[in-house]
């Protein structure tokens, strides 16, 4: 599996296997499949409810701990440093895994800074690794760097090829911070899977359109997290190292941006008071 370097020097696998939407009940089985695939980096999150799952799936799987990187993520419900603080310390027990590989801060709302100290004092005490961001604009990530004592090693965010974000992919990458994609099939909005675009591309290669949109985000120097219930195509999606797009392809990927999420924008008003009515019922 081919790896990037953290800003810290932490390798992290380049591919990785979500479990968003996973349910609990299915969340053990479907992770030891992707690590019997050859997933050695597994992304969950507070807000997933399936943390014990993910660790049951990964303490059963066979392969040693230090072989496998693990994401979660500090819900909103929990910002702000004593309630993150506590929340780091759930997830550990939870997940039962010894420490966390990457903890980031799931959403861009509520006491971040303080949500920040929480991490980094996890980060310094060794429960976790490394910590980064999610959904943050590139300001709001370097912000909690600068006035803090640790800048984020990653920004995790939606990125496909109808919303390909390049000057934020690059306004990151330049401040050493790496990008993580999810939903990097746009949850097979809009034909993704069909796009005659992409589906000719594959064609050419010999890949699926799937493949295409990995290979892709890889050769943006992008982690890609993907979902699959399929042991078939968890294998099939890994496939990707074999071949590459050349400027043409790539240059008819670009054709397909929107310039728009595929699902909601993070930095609106209305998203704000969104979140907080649904994470607090108010």
């Amino acid at each position: 599996m081919k790896t990037f370097n953290l800003n810290n020097g932490i390798a992290i696998p380049s591919l990785g296997f979500g479990t968003y939407q996973i349910a609990p009940e299915q969340t053990v089985q479907a992770v030891q499949n992707a690590i019997a695939a050859g997933y050695r980096h597994i992304d969950t999150a507070q807000a997933y409810v399936n943390e014990t799952e993910v660790g049951e799936g990964i303490r059963g799987s066979g392969i040693d701990r230090s072989d496998i990187f693990v994401t979660s993520k500090v819900w909103v419900e929990n910002a702000g440093y004593e309630a993150a603080k506590a929340s780091i310390g759930r997830s550990l027990k939870r997940l039962n895994i010894g420490h966390i590989d990457l903890m980031l801060i799931h959403q861009p709302y509520g006491d971040v800074h303080g949500t920040w100290r929480a991490l980094e004092e996890a980060q310094a005490a060794g429960d976790i690794r490394a910590i980064g961001v999610s959904n943050f604009t590139a300001d709001r990530a370097v912000d909690l760097g600068v006035f803090n004592r640790v800048m984020p090693s990653v920004n995790q965010i939606e990125i496909n090829p109808f919303h390909q974000r390049a000057d934020l992919v690059e306004t990151l990458q330049n401040e050493n911070i790496l990008v993580e994609a999810w939903a990097p099939f746009a949850e097979g909005k809009n034909g993704i899977f069909s796009n005659p675009v992409l589906s000719q591309i594959g064609a050419k290669h010999g890949k699926s359109v799937a493949q295409v949109i990995i290979r892709w985000l890889l050769e943006r120097q992008i982690v890609v997290l993907v979902k699959s219930s399929s042991p078939e195509r968890m294998a099939q999606n890994l496939d990707v190292f074999d071949f590459e797009l050349d400027s043409e392809d790539k240059a008819n990927i670009a054709t397909l941006d929107a310039g728009e999420s595929q699902f909601f924008d993070h930095q609106t008003v209305e998203r704000v008071r969104q979140v907080k009515e649904w994470v607090f019922n108010v």
